[in-house]
């Protein structure tokens, strides 16, 4: 095997994927970016060094792509030591605006995403153990559910849930099992329409309701602190932190500051 560690970054194109996949190559690992946007991954993989980074065309929904995705991966990398778990796309407003086709995608890609590439990385990361990791890309909207965006809240639950069911499954075989909780991050996800009946994009929603949207190297940053770490859940943000001391310190407030505060995204 080889010692060099490496890490697959599904979702690894753009946004939060794009800069774990830029800070773990920066500090001597092997990184293999999935996603199904092509030119993406070639425009990032040029700027990564040589040598160091492979690309591999991946549908997170298609456990099969998983399983492809990952072979390629190891024969390239030798080894996988880290799968960052993180492809994932926003859906906003009522939920009785959202169309089955947004809620369907959504579910899709968050969740079962995110449950197929658990289980296609398990056999490769008992491999590398002790010292593998699993690293889920959450949300804030995981810690308390968000008016406005019932179903990206739901999956990112089920991320999190995935993320405390797998701590304790896989803690006999030695692989660490973490979670990133980011509020808003400066990513072109921003800049999506929380729906198809909205032209309102969502950082402006953000901007308009005075909160803070965060570097997206803050999140990098984190990803590796979980994967060297023992902490479980990683809040990520001024209004993350917040929002995890909030409900679990003062819920009867938050649930009352979220009913006073409930604009539904895209309307």
């Amino acid at each position: 095997m080889s010692e060099q560690r490496a890490i697959f970054v599904s979702g690894g194109a753009s946004g939060i994927g794009r800069a774990i996949a830029e800070l773990f190559a920066a500090r001597g690992w092997f990184v293999g970016l999935g996603d199904i946007d092509s030119a993406g991954m070639a425009a990032l993989a040029a700027m990564l060094p040589a040598g160091r980074v492979s690309t591999h065309q991946l549908d997170v929904r298609d456990r099969g792509a998983w399983e492809r995705a990952l072979a390629e991966f190891i024969a390239a990398a030798g080894r996988l030591d880290v799968l960052a778990n993180n492809a994932g796309i926003p859906l906003g407003g009522a939920l009785a605006d959202n169309s089955p086709e947004e809620i369907t995608r959504c579910l899709d890609i968050n969740l079962k995403g995110a449950l197929f590439g658990a289980q296609a990385a398990f056999p490769h990361l008992v491999h590398s153990a002790p010292g593998s990791c699993l690293l889920n890309t959450a949300s804030a909207a995981g810690i308390w559910g968000t008016a406005g965006a019932s179903v990206y809240s739901a999956t990112k639950f089920g991320v999190r849930a995935l993320t405390e069911s797998l701590d304790g499954e896989w803690a006999e075989h030695g692989i660490a099992v973490r979670s990133l909780m980011p509020a808003f991050i400066d990513t072109p996800l921003l800049d999506h329409a929380p729906n198809v009946t909205s032209n309102e994009r969502i950082r402006q929603r953000v901007l308009d309701a005075g909160l803070e949207i965060t570097p997206v190297s803050d999140v990098a940053e984190a990803a590796w602190a979980a994967v060297h770490g023992e902490r479980l859940h990683t809040p990520v943000g001024k209004t993350a932190r917040r929002l995890a001391f909030a409900s679990r310190w003062m819920p009867a407030r938050l649930r009352r500051m979220s009913r006073a505060s409930a604009r539904p995204m895209g309307r």
